[in-house]
């Protein structure tokens, strides 16, 4: 089925919002918007139908979801290009400490030497249109919040699964566009069988590591070729050796020349979530509490584990992935907070509502419709304060302690089985609960006593220095004496718990939730007692955001009025449009960053050693000028990566560049610092994004990883 129902997505918004100015630059354009914006003007070379064609095939078809991230059809034989560090999962899972195709890369000599891509599975947007009323009319007249915010994603789910049908291999989702006003049902087609072709050592994909992360000037390798397999009648299978190459409706056209500074560009991904249409209260939460939160305790967790696993080369190949989340999260939230801070953010969302304010009090209508607005907003916000500091060790404990995640999903599973199928939460649903199950068994490839002991100790103790608001009960009545040894407790739970065995897990899954209530094991016996605390949260949570699904629309109707003009909804992971330009920025005084790094720039850093260590072929190659055609007289090298003030958040990584004529130029893999609050607000003085240059792709692809091939298949 082809994308036929793009017009129809968010009527609601336009009807409410009006006509996209062409002269707005920010945004993240739902493909129904690309019409109303003035590409050809801005410098497109091709119609705005040859990217999105409702009734056709064009550049969207291009287009997947990989991993978390886009990637792109570059060939008619289901190649597809995305970026080292959105295949880096699947790369760590193939390598051994025998085979480390992490640290020295990996290229396939033909297509029977592809290896599975574990875990990985591309989606392909095949169709989407608007369900809003569907979604709305199950809400009417329900006054109570926290109903109301079930009662939402229970519908979403009830039409996902709907038009969902696993014997197509279509996986069907409803997206929230405006909380609490519009909605969007999505339909993906899934393939099963990914595979790995090419990817460069870890000093090339990942040059210049955490010291380069989210900086400008970039000389990162990030890119790795995939591909999609179906079975031969082209239906989805998992990996199977007699699978053959998908064909996509769609491929794009490599253009191995590269851009120039003030170049225009374009991009199509699918970003994760912006924050932008949020009221100054959301930032406070933000920057008082998750971002310094999980930054703090995920810098931790990089200790401990480069700690445990020091001179252990094994469990340092284990851990690889979870280190590079961990850090990747670290820098990006820490740059946040530096830019809230800096732009003075906060303050400013706090004047423009002052203004919203005065303009509803001025006026008797909207006085009497959004009077109380602001001190509602107020109010629900300061309950989500109030709960901050539990809600968050609540929320992230089962994401640092294995342990916990499995004895987490145990609990929650012997409950949802209590209730009717329809009533469970999404991943406890028939259909759903075994690939749950399976996701949830991962945690026991990383297990780790060492690891899980400072983890639970520490935990403990921030639990304990909680104030009043966030008690947790079931450790205060753990630890109601100051004397009680907290470290002797966690040996306790460590030496008992049958959670640490697999095969224990599989007979304690089977139990009901009453028989779990009998269990001796004293690991569960705490998760029983946390859940009690965590089920109370949940409902408070489930209210709040129901309180913000109903006074959302609200502030965006007034935002409407006061602006008369429209905005665009943030991104919610799916397909969106982004343009620009190749150009670089000051971000600060008397600096002045140009767009285009070069290879010269990566042997100069090499020197520092370190996260900038390179293989030794590529020093031959650099002094032996051996740079094919992708020399740059300009440069005087060869072109690194590229920088352009697109507008991308998470979920971008890995989505093509590409030129006024719709080729392949890059592959988008990062933010600069500044820009990291480009969740919160876009400006085009710093917000900058960054990507590895097809020449460095091409190049590094054929002289280091003598992939000739893959050039061939690319049409180069």
């Amino acid at each position: 089925m082809k994308i036929k129902r793009f017009i129809l997505t968010l009527l609601l918004i336009i009807s409410t919002t009006g006509m996209i100015s062409p002269e707005l630059e920010e945004g993240m354009y739902p493909l129904s918007e690309i019409q109303k914006v003035d590409l050809v003007k801005a410098g497109l070379k091709i119609t705005p139908k040859d990217i999105y064609d409702p009734e056709g095939i064009s550049l969207i078809d291009a287009l997947v979801k990989v991993g978390g991230c886009t990637g792109s059809f570059v060939s008619d034989q289901g190649l597809i290009i995305t970026n080292h560090h959105c295949a880096f999962r699947a790369i760590n899972m193939a390598s051994s400490p025998e085979n480390n195709h992490l640290e020295n890369g990996f290229l396939a000599a033909d297509k029977s030497n592809e290896i599975p891509a574990r875990g990985y599975k591309c989606r392909i947007t095949e169709s989407y249109e608007d369900v809003s009323d569907i979604i709305l009319d199950a809400v009417e007249g329900v006054d109570d919040l926290a109903e109301r915010k079930k009662l939402i994603s229970r519908k979403m789910s009830e039409l996902g699964e709907k038009y969902s049908d696993k014997e197509n291999s279509i996986e069907a989702q409803v997206s929230e566009m405006f909380a609490g006003q519009s909605y969007v049902l999505f339909k993906y087609r899934i393939i099963e069988d990914v595979r790995l072709v090419y990817a460069p050592p870890r000093a090339i994909g990942e040059f210049g590591g955490e010291s380069d992360n989210w900086i400008w000037p970039r000389h990162t390798g990030d890119f790795t070729f995939m591909r999609a397999y179906v079975a031969p009648d082209g239906s989805s299978a998992p990996y199977a050796e007699d699978n053959v190459p998908f064909k996509p409706k769609k491929y794009l056209k490599v253009n191995p020349n590269g851009v120039e500074e003030g170049d225009f560009v374009f991009i199509l991904g699918y970003p994760g979530r912006t924050y932008r249409h949020q009221p100054s209260q959301f930032l406070e939460w933000q920057y008082n509490y998750m971002l310094p939160y999980v930054s703090e305790l995920y810098e931790w967790m990089i200790d401990l584990i480069e700690d445990v696993s020091s001179g252990d080369e094994a469990m340092q190949l284990k851990y690889a992935s979870t280190i590079k989340g961990y850090a990747n999260t670290m820098k990006n939230y820490k740059g946040k907070i530096k830019g809230i801070r800096t732009i003075q953010l906060i303050e400013k969302k706090q004047s423009e509502e002052e203004l919203l304010k005065q303009f509803v009090y001025n006026n008797k209508e909207l006085n009497d419709k959004y009077g109380m607005l602001f001190d509602e907003i107020e109010n629900v916000s300061q309950n989500q304060f109030k709960i901050a500091e539990a809600l968050l060790w609540f929320n992230r404990f089962p994401r640092v302690s294995g342990l916990m995640n499995v004895g987490d999903f145990l609990v929650r599973s012997a409950i949802e089985k209590e209730k009717p199928d329809e009533e469970r939460s999404f991943s406890f649903r028939d259909a759903n609960i075994e690939s749950a199950k399976r996701r949830v068994e991962g945690s026991f490839e990383l297990l780790n006593e060492d690891v899980e002991f400072n983890v639970l100790v520490k935990m403990f103790e921030d639990a304990l220095g909680f104030d009043e608001s966030n008690r947790i009960t079931a450790i205060d009545e753990i630890f109601n004496d100051d004397e009680f040894d907290i470290e002797g407790y966690v040996e306790y739970l460590l030496l008992n718990t049958k959670l640490k065995n697999k095969d224990e897990f599989e007979k304690l899954f089977e139990l009901t939730y009453s028989e779990l209530l009998e269990t001796s094991d004293p690991l569960i016996k705490l998760i029983l007692m946390l859940n009690v605390q965590d089920e109370r949260l949940e409902h408070e949570v489930n209210r709040i955001e129901g309180a913000f699904s109903r006074l959302m629309p609200q502030l965006a109707e007034v935002k409407r009025i006061y602006n008369n003009t429209s905005f665009i909804p943030d991104a919610n992971g799916t397909l969106r449009l982004t343009y620009g330009y190749v150009k670089g920025y000051t971000p600060a005084d008397a600096v002045y960053y140009s767009p285009i790094s070069s290879l010269n720039g990566v042997i100069e850093k090499s020197y520092m050693e370190g996260d900038y260590t390179l293989p030794e072929k590529v020093y031959e190659l650099y002094n032996q000028k051996d740079f094919g055609q992708f020399y740059n007289k300009k440069l005087g090298s060869v072109p690194v990566s590229i920088l352009y003030n697109l507008d991308t958040t998470g979920g971008n990584s890995g989505s093509p560049i590409l030129n006024a004529y719709g080729e392949l130029i890059g592959v988008n893999f990062d933010r600069a610092y500044e820009a990291t609050i480009n969740d919160y607000a876009w400006n085009e003085s710093y917000s900058r994004s960054i990507g590895v240059d097809i020449r460095y792709v091409l190049w590094i692809t054929q002289k280091l990883g003598g992939a000739d091939y893959i050039l061939t298949e690319l049409g180069i």
